[in-house]
């Protein structure tokens, strides 16, 4: 009888035949979902299985100091408080685990009442990610079976009959040491906790002390891996790792992970000080000035969300800044991998265009329907300095302009968080909040229109690194996992043109100009699906302490597609391999044309129209309003077609021109 799988990887019979496994991906098993309290019932739905798996629940309201509320489907309806000694209790929660994520009672402060905000953390049960399990207690020194399919790195345990302390061992500790998770303390020494004994990946070990093994005493243990393995295509990528790292004599330092984490809980283990959690989806980004302003919330704490932490995240890991930490001191942490991991299907998931008036409103919710990465807005009117703004969860509220060479605005309200005061502008599930500063480019007055360009990052198809300059070879990490065919760069401390790099054409140009593209431009040497090269000290790529920020795009089947093509004059179809047609189309000459040097960037998109009659465009180069009366591009299902009219200055569809392009699905 075929051996059947128990991770992402394949598995194979006595005969070599191979049962067809499901991969698993971090995105199937852990979620941190946003959400708005309601006075009634409300139903999460962030895809993870709870009600057929199994798993955890924790939640958190941002706004006000309320408990850290624990659910497990072991459990049922119990809560348990991370930040108290309290047992369990049915407190009428009404947490129900279903197929595709949990509901809760409304009217709860706690967990799900108007006006509040919440942040929820679902960790499903997975062999080499996160187990529950429960106990009786005997007494006795004694093992307990696990089903994590491999050695743990963290164990968590809370007696659940009576008050007791949360009790954790971690493996960058002795077997002989604890941590206590709603304590600042550091860590101790009590052999009676972990009997001196090193868990395996079947059991771990129990002493007799009354916080994990009183005779008849009910415990209940949250158990996290250590990179395993088990997940992706091939079943060998890790997705959580239980590490530890000591800061420098300035309290900073850099953690490599092999991976971006999403989501980390650290706590110094020779030093007082809170069981700190960061996460992307609440602000973990990194700032031009080294300094992220990363909102955080404590597991040993009932305190609101705030915004004065110092972790930021790397491609490769994560680093603290500015001294933010306890200089020469150890802590311990958990990280989990960034998602998605699955390469998508659907053009829909990964990018959205929408359409929306201004009205002067801050903290307004632009809604773009997925989670959004990045953003690309303007004005469609010609308003004077206003062009394309450009902002991205990795740098916060801060954002560029792809019509000019300014340095990174820090100061001015564009992105501004959806609820005053937590997280930054990206802090929501399915859009970006805005501001009505003037200079912000997004919401001011109340008669403009715009047009906002919602990207999620996604393998294969677009991601996001921001990195320091080096002013010598420079090899910049990234996580889009093939090779980049249009990377899109700005140096953020430092005024400068925006680079675009196109590394099949050999030549670069420059987003905010109109220029022809030329070799003599090209910057980044090799570029491959881990990794881009800064080849010099200049400071448009690379400047020695200079920070940037590059969007990376390649193709991906059905989805994406980044090409060229060659002009005719004549009516053609660019086939991008679609089946209903391009929603977003960028096109640039990259030649020199025989009546100018030049050639806007432009850019069509659905949500104003792709028609088969005119078409109306805006330039990413330029400040000017859109064009409505003319038509370059037409629909087509399997991407987009070009006129006859070669546009402006021949700058689309000339005979022998070389254009180059970008198109979404």
């Amino acid at each position: 009888m075929p051996l059947q799988a128990t991770s992402g990887a394949a598995s194979y019979d006595a005969f070599g035949g191979g049962v067809a496994v499901v991969p698993t991906y971090i995105e199937d098993v852990f979620q941190t979902w946003l959400y708005s309290g309601s006075a009634s019932t409300q139903t999460i739905t962030n895809n993870i299985d709870l009600s057929g798996k199994g798993g955890l629940v924790w939640i958190k309201i941002r706004n006000d100091t309320l408990n850290n509320i624990l659910f497990d489907t072991t459990r049922g309806d119990f809560e348990l408080i991370s930040n108290s000694t309290a047992a369990q209790a049915d407190n009428n929660r009404d947490f129900v685990p279903l197929s595709t994520g949990f509901s809760l009672k409304g009217g709860e402060n706690v967990t799900n009442n108007t006006p509040n905000i919440y942040t929820s953390w679902t960790f499903r049960e997975q062999a080499k990610f996160f187990d529950v399990v429960t106990w009786t207690g005997t007494g006795a020194n004694r093992t307990i079976t696990h089903a994590l399919g491999a050695v743990p790195g963290c164990i968590i345990v809370k007696r659940t009959d009576t008050t007791a302390d949360w009790q954790v061992y971690h493996r960058s500790n002795a077997n002989t040491e604890y941590l206590v998770l709603n304590s600042t303390a550091a860590k101790a020494t009590g052999a009676t906790r972990w009997n001196s004994t090193t868990p395996t990946s079947t059991v771990f070990s129990l002493g007799t002390d009354a916080t994990v093994n009183a005779s008849g005493g009910t415990y209940v243990a949250y158990i996290f891996a250590h990179d395993a393995g088990g997940f992706g295509l091939t079943g060998t990528d890790n997705v959580i790792s239980c590490g530890s790292f000591t800061t420098d004599g300035s309290g900073n330092t850099t953690v490599s992970l092999g991976y971006e984490p999403q989501w980390v809980m650290y706590k110094g283990s020779s030093t007082t000080g809170n069981w700190t959690i960061v996460d992307s989806m609440l602000g973990f980004p990194v700032n031009a000035d080294g300094s992220p302003p990363t909102y955080q919330l404590f597991a040993n704490s009932s305190s609101a969300e705030n915004g004065s932490g110092g972790v930021g995240p790397t491609a490769t890991g994560f680093a603290v800044k500015n001294g933010y930490l306890t200089p020469s001191s150890t802590y311990i942490y958990i990280a989990i991998r960034r998602g998605p991991m699955k390469v998508p299907t659907l053009g829909t998931s990964v990018f959205q265009p929408i359409q929306y008036a201004s009205d002067n409103t801050d903290n307004r919710l632009i809604t773009t329907g997925i989670v959004t990465d990045a953003v690309f807005s303007r004005y469609k009117d010609a308003i004077t300095s206003r062009g394309t703004t450009v902002g991205a969860r990795l740098i916060g509220n801060s954002f560029l302009g792809t019509a000019s060479t300014a340095a990174e605005n820090t100061g001015a309200n564009a992105f501004d968080p959806p609820t005053v005061g937590y997280g930054n502008g990206f802090s929501t599930m399915i859009g970006f909040g805005v501001g009505t500063n003037a200079t912000a480019l997004l919401n001011y007055g109340t008669i403009y229109n715009a047009i906002a360009y919602g990207f999620r990052r996604s393998p294969s198809v677009f991601d996001i690194v921001c990195y320091t300059g080096t002013g010598s070879s420079n090899t910049i990490s990234h996580n889009l996992t093939v090779t980049p065919e249009l990377i899109i760069s700005k140096q953020r401390s430092g005024v400068n043109n925006w680079l675009v790099s196109s590394p099949s054409l050999g030549k670069a140009g420059y987003l905010n100009t109109v220029d022809a593209f030329s070799a003599s431009y090209v910057v980044y040497g090799s570029v491959t699906s881990a990794s881009f090269t800064a080849l010099f000290s200049g400071s448009i790529a690379n400047g020695s302490g200079q920070t940037y920020v590059a969007y990376l795009f390649a193709t991906c089947a059905g989805v994406s597609k980044v090409g060229t093509y060659t002009g005719t004059a004549a009516a053609q179809t660019i086939n991008c391999g679609f089946t209903s047609g391009a929603r977003f189309v960028l096109i640039k000459r990259v030649d020199a044309q025989p009546d100018t040097t030049s050639g806007p960037w432009y850019v069509w998109d659905s949500a104003r129209g792709i028609t088969s009659g005119n078409d109306p465009y805006l330039l990413l180069n330029s400040t000017a309003a859109e064009v409505t009366s003319l038509n370059y591009v037409d629909t087509d299902a399997t991407g987009f077609k070009l006129t006859t009219d070669s546009g402006p200055q021949k700058a689309l569809n000339d005979s022998g021109g070389t254009y180059i392009f970008l198109a979404i699905a």
